[in-house]
């Protein structure tokens, strides 16, 4: 039989055990690793209203490039050239035959409202413009980096975020040559990775590699092809998706991200898959994405979410009109929004692709999608389907 001591003891001591195995269970938890919920994935919905209307009776053309800077400012770059007007019998008109319209300057900045806070871009005297310039992004430093996919595009170019030249990295002119070492071969995108000081070239239209440049030098660091091989410039014809998977890039290698862990995801667009290296060039994996795509291909470019651990990334497709949200280390897709059309929301050609620091996506449309969009970040929820279409406002 208990003494009232004893009652008193147990009543005291039963609170501090439960405490002390809430705390022990705390540090187990901690302690083993967690695997990823995919049964939840970032949700979004497309804002109508962004950007505002340009001035000047301005439209953009084929949209071609998308980045954003520190300050959540967007960065977009467009050809000019896609909007010229023309009669219809095909020549084009000139003088214009009405008020209405004109191309926007090649390079527009917008604030976080979607105002149109800057403009710049086209040809100058210490440097050589993209005979059609492809793809646009900001390194650690709020620098802007431009490419080119035409003729003799063989070099990139550095600027100020406000459109002072700094420099010219390649020399302009040059033929394909996956070999090279002192110019690229029309240059898809570039993107960075601050620890090392590093670009990283989607070298690209012409060429079949990723080339790292030091971002200050420019000098040529390594290179390589498909799964760490040497490049070869081989024709390798059509793709078919029932051959044996290509040991060679097809063009375009249309991106080359890297990460904070140090992988480098690669956007081989022709064969329809992502490949994953270390920062050295080793091979690490791949996936395919709607491996039956001809034509342009389906991973035209990528964006990391903007968590430390960057999560998920975003997988624009400018073939089949989507964007796809994957979990990023197991490379499963986990949905997907967007939907052919030309409506807020859909895609005509999603074709580059960003993140700012809220988490929102920007997009952009080249052929006759001429545009750019913003999806605004709504959070993590659960997946209800697989293909949600147009993500519109609730």
């Amino acid at each position: 039989m208990q003494t009232q001591t004893q009652r008193i003891w147990l009543a005291l001591s039963l609170p501090v055990a439960m405490v002390l195995v809430l705390v022990l269970g705390i540090i187990l938890l901690q302690t083993q690793p967690v695997e990823a919920d995919e049964s939840v994935a970032p949700s979004f919905e497309v804002d109508p209203f962004w950007p505002k209307p340009l001035p000047n009776h301005w439209l953009l053309g084929s949209a071609v490039g998308v980045g954003v800077d520190s300050r959540d400012h967007v960065y977009v770059i467009h050809r000019q050239a896609s909007l010229n007007e023309r009669t219809e019998a095909g020549a084009i008109a000139n003088p214009p035959t009405s008020s209405c319209c004109a191309p926007a300057p090649a390079v527009l900045e917008f604030d976080p409202a979607g105002n149109l806070v800057g403009h710049w871009g086209g040809p100058g005297d210490d440097y050589t413009w993209p005979v059609s310039n492809h793809g646009l992004t900001l390194d650690h430093n709020d620098n802007v980096w431009i490419g080119g996919n035409g003729a003799g595009d063989s070099h990139a170019l550095k600027f100020t975020r406000d459109g002072q030249f700094i420099a010219q990295f390649g020399i302009p002119g040059r033929e394909a040559n996956s070999n090279a070492t002192d110019h690229f071969g029309r240059i898809a995108k570039i993107s960075f990775y601050p620890p090392a000081n590093e670009a990283f070239l989607a070298d690209g239209y012409a060429n079949k590699r990723v080339a790292v440049i030091d971002a200050k030098s420019g000098k040529l660091k390594r290179f390589w092809g498909a799964y760490g091989n040497q490049p070869d410039d081989t024709d390798l014809g059509a793709y078919d998706p029932e051959a044996p998977l290509a040991q060679q890039f097809r063009n375009p290698v249309h991106c080359a991200e890297p990460s904070l862990d140090g992988l480098v995801y690669v956007c081989d667009r022709a064969n329809d898959r992502i490949q994953v290296f270390k920062l050295d060039g080793t091979y690490i994996d791949e996936v395919r994405i709607a491996p039956n795509t001809l034509g342009d291909g389906s991973t035209w470019d990528i964006a990391f979410s903007r968590d430390p651990d960057q999560q998920f990334m975003y997988v624009a497709d400018g073939k089949n009109m989507k964007v796809y949200v994957m979990d990023r280390k197991s490379l499963d897709i986990l949905t997907t929004f967007g939907d052919g059309g030309r409506q807020p929301g859909q895609f005509f050609a999603v074709h580059s692709i960003a993140t700012d620091s809220k988490g929102n996506i920007f997009t952009t449309e080249t052929y006759e999608g001429k545009r750019v969009q913003k999806f605004v970040y709504r959070g993590l929820k659960p997946i209800e389907k697989v293909d949600q279409g147009a993500p519109w406002p609730q």
